[in-house]
């Protein structure tokens, strides 16, 4: 048993969300396939049981709190790696429409199977997402909602992700505890790509590790050149 559900549900509730009995069920479904696929692909580092419950579920169920998620929301989860934070908010909150997006097919085939075993709907595009961002309206200001886990630098990753947002939108990213000088180098760029910083939420995990939730709200279009192609943004982040 890769998660124990009881105390799954305890640590939830200290961050005010309620997990049902299907939730529950399902969280175990996600962690027992989790190790079993890490053994065939590198999906994680963390495969003990309790890191898989704090550092996985846990953690990605905090954006939840941070941000005031709509009903029906369009929300893309960029760089998505083994579903996280995506699946477990498309697990708590069935109503979202939810779109997962990884360079690496390896790990969408996982989150195919993962979603299959679960019946849950999502979209799942193999793609980075600077790519994605210049597709008109495909993807292109889209989305109610983008996130993304300690992917990258913030000035980078609002470039990623900035893109994809509808004005009005929301960009959430999770990072480490200590962002504010990360995120002061990143407020011009923010700016230039169409956001405003709406703060940022702290918390301490149910093990003690500290976690930083960034709120950007995108208030203008991002400028048609942006997003630039991987290798400018790598080399010549904003700022």
């Amino acid at each position: 048993m890769a998660v124990n559900q009881e105390q799954l549900k305890e640590y939830a509730l200290k961050y005010g969300i309620t997990l049902k009995e299907k939730m529950l069920s399902d969280f175990e479904v996600y962690g027992e396939m989790l190790k079993e696929w890490n053994g065939k692909i590198n999906l994680t580092a963390i495969v003990d049981d309790e890191g898989i419950t704090v550092k996985h579920f846990i953690d990605s169920l905090l954006l939840l709190d941070a941000v005031s998620v709509p009903h029906g929301a369009k929300i893309v989860d960029v760089g998505t790696g083994a579903g996280f934070p995506g699946v477990p908010i498309k697990i708590v909150r069935p109503d979202v429409n939810l779109t997962l997006m990884d360079s690496l097919n390896k790990r969408l085939v996982f989150l195919e199977s993962l979603c299959g075993s679960l019946n849950i709907s999502v979209e799942k595009v193999h793609g980075r997402a600077e790519d994605m961002g210049r597709q008109g309206t495909l993807y292109r200001g889209a989305f109610d909602v983008a996130t993304a886990r300690a992917v990258t630098d913030m000035r980078e990753l609002s470039e990623y992700c900035l893109p994809l947002l509808k004005k009005g939108g929301f960009f959430a990213a999770l990072k480490g505890f200590e962002i504010e000088e990360e995120l002061e180098q990143a407020k011009k760029a923010i700016s230039i790509l169409g956001g405003k910083i709406e703060g940022i939420k702290k918390y301490t995990l149910p093990d003690g590790g500290k976690r930083s939730i960034v709120c950007v709200k995108k208030i203008s279009q991002t400028p048609t050149k942006y997003p630039r192609p991987f290798a400018k943004i790598a080399k010549s982040p904003l700022k």
